[in-house]
């Protein structure tokens, strides 16, 4: 059994072969680059998406030289895009993630926002679907349909007309409890008249493509944070994961409880697999390898593989809440900024880069700590993944501040695997969800270094730097 997973990210798009064992065979990879836009747009251009896919892929087939059993296809969730059914063709650029521009349709709906949560788990914030949806509509327009890129992306490989319950529950459309399109929701965001795409499970086989070689089935359509999860076996209710790529997201297995955040957490469907739904909460960090990146651009560093050679020994006394795109749990605040503070004449760039790497660690601890409080238990330990955990720095930070071992998955695919074990259980009804995940070890464990008192100190700094940033 051998599959294609495709994991269509924010800033590339990787694909990967893999069999029956979950072994990876081939893996092939292609740059995005977003365009940041002035007043918090963030864009894509569509064809470029649709050609990453189908480049990375048809190259991953190409070095794995097998027969290809099934595509599965991660996404980014949140990101959205108007488009022509008749023709498949897209009406401008999508609108990625990151985009603050929808803040003020938000702003409008303030009223609602307890209502939205009930229904939805999620926060009224220009990070999810909906409020971009709305954006396009009023802003470019009033044509097509107006979906999550996963749904234009399967249209344009088998002509499906679908997304999954994962994708769907990170809208504000979704009432999260019945797992269906809420009527009101879609009024709320005057989306009523939209034509919607049909809502599946993540082991549905919802057409075949030619895309790739010969014909195969089209399946393992999963968001790409909920993939990473069951990657990483995080299946029983309390286990967690964080994966640092663009930005860095926290998830925590739930189980088949939606239980509603107290603390600005968002719930979301998991998955929807074997006729049953799990859930999780989650926390984002919304630049983590974007952050990086602005670094780079600054020219303090080259790249994330200079990052643990130029960053200093300690800060140096300097701070950083890099909310280069804002804030989001627990502060939810679009119109934050990013701060560097507690520089003087012996400030160098080797404190800098110790500062954001370890504000990025700030942020996912303050997210530890907030799910713990949900889970009314503390998390014992974090698994990771993403290309940022190549950084001994950035991992030794986040055990230090969180105060938790830190354990690092041993792929850097854990997406991909996570939508291939989707697409395994498409293919064989006699699979387990345990057994489709596999077992796996950490290929190195970060243990607190920091006494608990140190790390309450720093993070004490930080938050206060941080409620003045989201101020």
């Amino acid at each position: 059994m051998h599959v294609l997973a495709i994991d269509q990210g924010t800033s590339g798009t990787k694909a990967v072969v893999t069999d029956a064992a979950g072994r990876v065979l081939a893996t092939a990879e292609e740059e995005l680059r977003p365009v940041y836009l002035d007043g918090g747009g963030v864009e894509v251009d569509p064809h470029a998406l649709l050609r990453s896919v189908l480049d990375a892929g048809r190259r991953a087939a190409a070095e794995a030289g097998v027969p290809l059993d099934a595509v599965a296809l991660a996404n980014q969730g949140e990101t959205v895009l108007a488009w022509d059914r008749a023709t498949g063709e897209p009406l401008g650029p999508a609108v990625v993630w990151q985009d603050r521009r929808a803040e003020a349709i938000c702003a409008a709906r303030a009223g609602a926002a307890p209502r939205v949560a009930e229904l939805t788990g999620l926060v009224l914030d220009p990070y999810f679907s909906a409020p971009k949806m709305r954006w396009l509509r009023e802003h470019r327009t009033a044509d097509g349909v107006v979906t999550t890129t996963d749904t234009w992306l399967v249209h344009r490989l088998c002509g499906a007309f679908v997304t999954d319950a994962s994708t769907a529950s990170r809208s504000l459309l979704l009432d999260l409890d019945r797992v269906a399109w809420s009527g009101e929701l879609l009024d709320l965001f005057g989306l009523g008249g939209e034509e919607l795409p049909e809502i599946v499970p993540s082991d549905r086989i919802v057409g075949t493509t030619t895309a790739f070689g010969g014909e195969v089935p089209v399946t393992g359509l999963v968001v790409d944070q909920q993939a990473a999860l069951l990657a990483e076996a995080c299946l029983e209710p309390g286990t967690a994961k964080c994966t640092y790529g663009t930005g860095a997201f926290l998830l925590a297995q739930l189980g088949a409880s939606a239980a509603r955040s107290r603390q600005g957490l968002a719930t979301s469907v998991a998955w929807r697999l074997r006729d049953t739904t799990a859930y999780c909460a989650d926390g984002q960090v919304y630049t983590a390898a974007s952050a990086v990146r602005w670094l780079a651009d600054l020219g303090l560093i080259r790249g994330a593989g200079e990052l643990d050679a130029v960053a200093a020994p300690d800060g140096g006394g300097v701070l950083c809440v890099p909310a280069l795109a804002g804030l989001a749990a627990p502060w939810w605040s679009a119109s934050a900024t990013a701060s560097l503070t507690g520089m003087t004449l012996s400030t160098g760039r080797g404190h800098l880069v110790r500062a954001v790497l370890e504000g990025v660690a700030a942020q996912v601890a303050a997210l530890v700590a907030l799910t713990g409080d949900d889970l009314g238990t503390p998390l014992t330990r974090l698994r990771v993944d993403g290309g940022l955990t190549r950084s001994r720095v950035l991992m030794q930070a986040q055990a230090d501040l969180a105060q938790l071992p830190i354990e690092v998955y041993p792929s850097p695919h854990a997406t991909a695997l996570g939508a291939a074990a989707c697409a395994r259980l498409a293919l064989d009804p006699g699979l387990s969800i345990v057994d489709a995940t596999g077992g796996w070890r950490p290929a190195a464990t970060f243990e607190p270094a920091w006494p608990p008192e140190r790390a309450a100190e720093h993070l004490a700094r930080w938050h206060a730097e941080a409620a003045r940033a989201a101020a």
